[in-house]
């Protein structure tokens, strides 16, 4: 693997061997930083280790090592982990309060491992994509339909949009190259036309699918957890099952140290057919209407009030989403 490391912020994670030489944004503070060879990475390591060996000498490391594991071990929270390259909501702390909290209410519960796992760049594009839905979707639903009609590349005409709007779509499309969400990228600056060759794996294909708005939503929540250094249970992705054949997908759902419920179900386009299911699902899961939440990407905010007023359900946009989540807690 190799390694990416901020100069700015500190920000590391291991990345796949073609990311060698490229330089991409920090997830943290957006710093362009080049990311390089593993070996080179840690010989650079060990020379500054050997430097303060002497200083070291003098420290009681095991006792201190001791003691920080279990203070890591007794208050793992969202303050004290990279957001952005944890798999800490797969441990069996953050999901047995959910799945006991279901087992009361005889739900069957069945979690994705990797399902809340950001290790990857799901969750960095996700939030790109999410922060300037307005400019970039256009960007996500193109490719959105070239998967799915089978096309092999697609067209992005950008030659009608602002100057500010042509920066936003040419970083983000250079981004997907980057991290690897499309096989290729190339602008023709003159005609001001994008061309990407789409990928075909089918976790590319389900993320632009729809699972990008999970991620942003997921993303954005541990954001505001951390913020008000809180630390729910939360997951994605999960399957629930009233009678064991019956099964249903909730996107995500959060229980507070309180016991609150929280489930956030996440939707652009046409959404209106589904409004049935999730009523029916919360009166079964006997959840309050504003603890179940439709996100739905691209609502205006009086459409969600008005929305919200019609029905048992709460309706917010990716916009208005944590200010709501802030009131129910």
């Amino acid at each position: 693997m190799a390694i990416f490391r901020c100069n700015k912020c500190g920000h590391i994670r291991e990345v796949g061997f073609d990311y060698i030489g490229k330089s991409v944004k920090c997830p943290e503070c957006e710093q362009i930083t080049t990311i390089y060879d593993t070996v080179t990475f840690i010989k650079a390591v060990i020379k500054k280790y050997q430097t303060q060996t002497k200083e070291l000498e003098n420290l009681k490391q095991e006792s201190s090592n001791n003691d920080l594991e279990n203070q890591s071990a007794e208050n793992i929270s969202f303050e004290e982990i990279d957001l952005h390259n944890t798999n800490i909501l797969a441990q069996a702390n953050n999901l047995e309060p959910i799945f006991q909290w279901f087992k009361k209410r005889n739900v069957q519960v069945q979690f994705k491992p990797d399902a809340a796992d950001t290790t990857g760049f799901f969750d960095e594009i996700a939030i790109r994509l999410g922060n300037d839905f307005d400019v970039l979707s256009h960007v996500s639903n193109q490719i959105k339909y070239g998967q799915n009609k089978g096309f092999s590349s697609i067209k992005i005409e950008i030659s009608k949009k602002t100057p500010q709007d042509i920066q936003k779509v040419t970083s983000f499309c250079k981004e997907l190259y980057d991290y690897s969400f499309v096989a290729k990228y190339f602008y023709q600056k003159k005609e001001k036309v994008i061309r990407l060759t789409l990928q075909t794996a089918p976790r590319i294909r389900e993320f632009f699918n729809g699972l990008w708005m999970e991620w942003f939503t997921l993303m954005k929540l541990l954001h505001f957890f951390r913020k008000k250094k809180i630390a729910p249970a939360c997951t994605r992705a999960m399957e629930i099952s009233f009678d064991g054949n019956n099964s249903n997908e909730l996107d995500l759902f959060i229980l507070t140290e309180n016991n609150v419920p929280l489930c956030i179900e996440c939707k652009s386009g046409e959404f209106r057919q589904d409004i049935d299911k999730y009523l029916s699902l919360r009166k079964r899961l006997d959840i309050n209407k504003n603890q179940f939440v439709i996100c739905v990407f691209g609502l205006s905010d009086e459409q969600a009030k008005g929305m919200t007023s019609m029905y048992d359900l709460t309706f917010v946009n990716e916009t208005s989403m944590i200010d709501h989540i802030e009131a129910v807690l």
